[in-house]
């Protein structure tokens, strides 16, 4: 046989590119291949006639398949087959060569060596065959859809046979140059028809397998004839070429998925058009009549992460699982509403959760959803269903999800649900369910025990239903959207959601914006916004936009008061301005009461629904007044009405009103109800804290409003404030957790009494820490207003800010306050704050809050805390702030890395070696570090050797903590290289590592040179009693030394009580 020339290859592909068909020859090559014995024979349908494949032309793209068919019969003999065969091999030689597939199907054998020949196997490059060389594992098979395939007769074959050449690109491994035509068996599928267009694939990439979806039939059955026609139509759309630039891995998947695309029937089109409409004309207004168009203020949402905590109290609380993200962290994951259900249907993200405040706007950030949808925007999405869960309580008692979807949600008459559920029941991954208000559902105690799991039956409660869809039990592809308050029922679902979003505040920026939409006359709009700008506790209670309208509305009617100076203050005046605009309210005592009782009950339960067999009169009181809210369902017996407080504020002011003003109600019953005991169980969240702070504002105030006048004046006001004022004096702020703490602020600021405040600020600890309370505007202005009181009291505090979100505009005022000695604040938030600092060229300003950051003890939790620290200890060497020129505050460097005095490395199970090199070149810039503690953190001899090279220049560190490592060795080796010269350390603990006698030897040798040494822990090793006697001989020459551990169980327990005896330091635990 001749040998190749190394040209060859590249003729091959070069004829193969201009569109030349080589003729078959892989019959050559069956005898060779591991199924040689396989009786193809048996299979091959010989009903087609020769003909049709002579009515073909030569060279047609569609001459490129034959389906073999199974026949139920098989002959027994084996003489009949190897007849056979040899009849169809005689037929096949006596016909003219033709470019037409082999009735045979084929896996090509290994590649001989270059210096071997397989027997009977032509290696000679011919057209036709597959030349391999070097690598027998793989096959480039460019692939297409033979149109052909379709022509299956009936019954069930075994198999098929799909032969493809279409012009191949360059192969991705040189050693591989497929030629000609590809055998690929493939299972075979149902050839029933089915209504879809016609999709053509796209080539696979060089080296790719071939999908499951390429063998699958996309056309009806038809004939041979039919198909060879279509092959020569013009129209048909050609495969895509491979890539030959980009990689398969990344830019193209190997499998390629052929999307279905449903053809939506009329009637289910037609509903969709009027379920749009409807969306559009019943989301187009906001609450309190303003349009969605003119007056919605697009506030963006925060992606949220969990802490997942272990332990049976991991999920009581929410603030201990979700993360509080710094200022710059949450800038960054912030995201606007269009990007809410981005890529839910990749990720595989079907169930979100919305988390808001009361009054934050959630409601409307739905409208503003379905809005968008019904304009065009949400296209993967048919159908928008809203569920308002307050309305879901009182509906009937057994729904099936057809009811709750169509009867249930805003959505218009269906004229034909049989076929609208049909459908969404068959494309689920097109259907959003937003559940509103989801912490008004009650009962969600073993929420997930009982979920629904058939989308038909009828006998499934609101919870069933609701679990059914959460844990994909019923309509499975589905998007779930869950709007809630954080606090509340949702807690214990929170860790099997997709993705938590918050939704954010008002800016300064958006209150300004909303102000001027809200008044029409531009003198009006000045006027108003120079009043709230002023009045600071106003401006930053306007970041709610519910509380935002209500100052709106008051600055609107009452242009000649000044602005409420707290929240009580300001919702009893709304109250009174709703009460004196309808004449019809006036003298209305005893309806207001009534409310007040209604409130009160609805507070103790978290129920913000009526009964609805309330009297007809206190409804209408409720709903003129504006306290109230109703609304009209078909799903209602009789159309009837549900009836519910507007808002959380409006329903606990009247029962604040409640509390403070009736005589039934004792002082022992408000105490209970409204102060915080430092360990009650708080259970109510929100409600409680909205609760609180307007008991206080009404308990202290000073002039009685009309609205409370309705209760009879023998309530005894004194006593009631006496009890609190009591509490207070006994009340320990410094054993409050943060929230408390917080709280507790909030209810002296809305008493507005100078000796309450002056009280909490003396009894306040001198490190004051908000650490995981996430901080809001207000929280933040009420904070400085009542540090502020500590002029006479020659107080001075240390403010903890940490995971607690404050802004810029809020840690700027606090750093300034003179009685702020020191701060600790997010590292990335506190820099940008010197930029702002710098910028404004406020350089007494920049200096101050320079002097006052600290950072020490220092605990690196996250890898971002390293990369931060980075950061500041490049501002300390450079002395100027980043993008910056050198700045005269930094002259010094930055204290706080200066004095930073503890570090704690607890990345853990992040262990990640890049960043714990990045944390060893920060080292030497801490030169008052006295304590290294580096646990746990999987360092190996490496990691200890890089450490090793710093060591030297950590003059003043007293203890180093590497317990718990993988420290062999190598490492102890050149760490007691480094620590000879050591002078100040006192503590060294190397237990739970894999240190030998090497190792021990190692330290044996410098420890009498560690002449400040008072501590050596090496337990839970791997030396033997060798070790353990260098060590004991080498303590003989440390005196400084008091304390050696080196308990071992490799050690014997004789030799390790011997060296006891010998050296009462040596301790065994």
């Amino acid at each position: 046989m001749e040998p190749r020339s190394e040209t060859e290859p590249e003729d091959i592909m070069t004829n193969v590119d201009q569109g030349e068909t080589p003729p078959d020859r892989l019959l050559d090559l069956i005898v060779s291949t591991p199924i040689e014995d396989f009786p193809f024979e048996e299979f091959l349908d010989t009903s087609y006639s020769e003909d049709v494949w002579d009515a073909i032309p030569d060279g047609s793209d569609d001459k490129a398949t034959l389906v073999c068919e199974v026949y139920e019969k098989i002959s027994p003999g084996r003489k009949a087959q190897k007849r056979k065969r040899r009849a169809v091999d005689e037929r096949a030689s006596e016909k003219t060569p033709r470019s037409k597939r082999s009735k045979r199907g084929l896996i090509p054998p290994s590649p001989p060596k270059s210096s071997e020949t397989a027997p009977g196997f032509n290696t000679s490059v011919q057209e036709g065959d597959f030349h391999l060389t070097g690598m027998s594992s793989f096959l480039h098979l460019p692939l297409t859809i033979a149109t052909t395939a379709s022509l299956m007769p009936s019954g069930a074959p075994a198999m098929q046979i799909i032969q493809t050449f279409n012009p191949l690109s360059s192969p991705v491994i040189k050693s591989i140059l497929p030629v000609g035509h590809t055998y690929v068996l493939v299972s075979p599928q149902s050839l029933a028809p089915v209504p879809l267009p016609q999709i053509a694939p796209l080539s696979p990439l060089d080296g790719t397998v071939a999908p499951l979806e390429l063998s699958m039939s996309i056309q009806p059955v038809s004939s041979l004839s039919d198909s060879a026609s279509r092959s020569q139509s013009p129209s048909q759309t050609a495969p895509v070429s491979p890539s030959k630039d980009k990689s398969p891995s990344k830019d193209l998947p190997a499998t390629q998925e052929i999307k279905k695309i449903p053809v939506i029937p009329k009637n289910i089109q037609d509903f969709i058009e009027r379920l749009k409409s409807h969306l559009g004309e019943t989301c187009s207004m906001m609450q309190g009549g303003m349009s969605m168009e003119s007056h919605y203020i697009d506030t963006p949402l925060v992606q949220r992460k969990l802490i997942i905590r272990t332990g049976k109290n991991a999920n009581k609380c929410l603030e201990k699982e979700l993360v509080v993200l710094s200022d710059s962290e949450r800038k960054k994951a912030m995201m606007h509403r269009s990007h809410v259900f981005q890529n839910c249907a990749s990720n595989n993200k079907h169930l979100i959760t919305v988390l808001a405040k009361a009054g934050m706007g959630k409601s409307t950030f739905v409208q503003r959803l379905a809005l968008d949808w019904s304009s065009g925007g949400l296209q993967q999405f048919q159908f928008i269903f809203l569920l308002n869960c307050k309305l879901l309580n009182l509906t009937q008692s057994s729904f099936s999800l057809k009811s709750l979807l169509f009867d249930s949600s805003t959505s218009p008459q269906c004229d034909d649900g049989e076929a609208v559920f049909k459908h969404v029941l068959a494309f689920p991954e097109n259907v959003l369910v937003v559940f509103d208000s989801f912490d008004e559902m009650k009962d969600l105690e073993g929420l997930l025990q009982s979920p629904a799991t058939s989308a038909t039956d009828g006998n499934y409660s609101i919870r069933q239903l609701f679990s059914g869809l959460f844990q994909k039990k019923i309509l499975s592809g589905c998007t779930v959207l869950i709007v809630t308050r954080p606090k509340d029922v949702l807690n214990q679902l929170l860790r099997k959601v997709d993705s938590i979003l918050e939704l954010s505040c008002f800016s300064p920026k958006d209150i300004e914006t909303y102000v001027s939409n809200y008044f029409e006359d531009a003198s009006e709009k000045e006027d108003a916004l120079r009043k709230i700008q002023n009045q600071k506790y106003i401006f930053s209670l306007c970041s709610n936009p519910l509380l935002c309208r209500f100052t709106c509305y008051l600055a609107e009617h009452q242009k000649s008061s000044g602005l409420p100076s707290t929240l009580t203050d300001l919702y009893q005046r709304v109250l009174g301005q709703y009460l004196e605009q309808n004449d019809d309210l006036q003298g209305s005592k005893q309806e207001l009461v009534q409310l007040c009782n209604v409130a009160w009950d609805g507070f103790k339960t978290q129920n913000s629904l009526l009964n609805q067999k309330q009297n007809q009169n206190l409804v209408d009181y409720g709903l003129n007044s504006g306290i109230l809210l109703t609304h009209t369902g078909r799903e209602e017996p009789d159309n009837s009405q549900v009836t519910y407080f507007a808002n959380l504020f409006v329903q606990n002011f009247l029962s604040a009103l409640l509390l403070v003003h009736s005589s039934e109600l004792s002082d022992k019953t408000l105490l209970a109800q409204t102060t915080l005991h430092q360990r009650k169980k708080k259970v109510h969240g929100e409600w409680q804290d909205v609760l609180q702070r307007y008991t206080m504002g009404l308990l202290f105030q000073k002039n009685t409003p009309s609205c409370c006048r309705v209760f009879q004046s023998s309530t005894d006001l004194q006593a009631k404030r006496k009890t609190v004022e009591v509490h207070l004096e006994n009340l320990k702020p410094g054993e409050l957790i943060p929230s408390r703490l917080l709280e507790l602020f909030h209810c002296v600021y809305e008493a507005r009494n100078v000796k309450l405040a002056k009280l909490l600020v003396k009894n306040l600890p001198d490190n004051l820490s908000f650490c995981g309370a996430q901080l809001s505007p207000v929280d933040l202005h009420v904070v400085w207003h009542l540090l502020s009181q500590t002029k006479g009291l020659k107080r001075t505090f240390s403010l903890d800010l940490r995971d607690t979100c404050v802004p810029l505009s809020g840690l700027k005022e606090l750093v300034a306050l003179d009685f702020v000695t020191s701060f600790r604040a997010p590292t990335m938030d506190t820099i940008n704050l010197w930029k702002d600092l710098h910028r404004s060229c406020d350089q007494l300003s920049l200096k101050s809050a320079i002097e006052k950051f600290t950072i020490n003890p220092l605990k690196v939790s996250q890898v971002s805390h390293v990369e931060n620290l980075f950061v500041l200890v490049q501002i300390h060497n450079e002395k100027k702030l980043p993008l910056c020129e050198a700045e005269p505050a930094l002259e010094d460097g930055v204290p706080a890395v200066r004095y930073l005095q503890k570090l704690e490395y607890e990345l853990g199970q992040q262990h990640n070696p890049e960043v714990f090199l990045q944390l060893v070149k920060i080292l030497p810039a801490l030169q008052s570090l006295h304590h290294l503690d580096l646990e746990n953190n999987k360092m190996g001899d490496v990691e200890a050797e890089h450490l090793a090279g710093v060591l030297s220049s950590l003059a003043s560190l007293k203890l180093l903590n590497l317990s718990q490592n993988c420290i062999g060795d190598g490492g102890v080796r050149r760490l007691s290289q480094a620590l000879a010269s050591a002078s100040s350390l006192q503590s060294l603990s190397l237990y739970g590592n894999v240190i030998g006698d090497s190792g021990a030897e190692s330290l044996a040798s410098v420890l009498p040179l560690m002449t400040s040494l008072l501590d050596l822990d090496v337990k839970y090793n791997k030396f033997t009693d060798v070790g353990a006697k260098k060590l004991s001989a080498a303590l003989k020459n440390s005196t400084s030394v008091k304390s050696l551990q080196m308990w071992n169980d490799c050690v014997p327990y004789g030799v390790l009580e011997h060296l006891q005896i010998q050296d009462c330091r040596i301790k065994a635990l």
